[in-house]
């Protein structure tokens, strides 16, 4: 059985990068070691599809604004950590601009959603 939130593209979307970013991660022997730049990337990656799901969930279109909003500042946290992670050698700069589109294709959407939702 799915929620409802599983079948919106933007969950989906915020959903397969954080399954990608766990998968650069792994790839990125550097990036891999450094333990807490590797842990705050992922918990903002998975930030932005979890606080999709919380907000869809919550009861009320105020809170899924508010959760919404939340996700858009994870993904705001993935980019400055992929700049960091980029420019100490960690992830090659085509890599960094890759993910980068990819995020900020799911903050239009999210922005869109918000806009529907207000």
């Amino acid at each position: 059985m799915s929620s409802s939130y599983e079948n919106l593209r933007v969950w989906q979307q915020g959903k397969a990068l954080a399954v990608d970013m766990y998968k650069l991660i792994r790839q990125s022997d550097l990036l891999n070691k450094d333990f807490g730049l590797k842990d705050q990337m992922q918990r903002a990656a998975v930030s932005i599809p979890s606080n999709i799901a919380e907000g869809e969930v919550s009861g009320t279109v105020k809170n899924s604004v508010r959760y919404l909003h939340i996700a858009l500042g994870s993904a705001a946290e993935l980019k400055t950590q992929l700049i960091i992670a980029q420019e100490i050698g960690y992830i090659p700069l085509q890599v960094r601009c890759d993910v980068e589109h990819q995020i900020s294709d799911l903050e239009v959407r999210i922005r869109n959603l918000i806009k529907a939702r207000l």
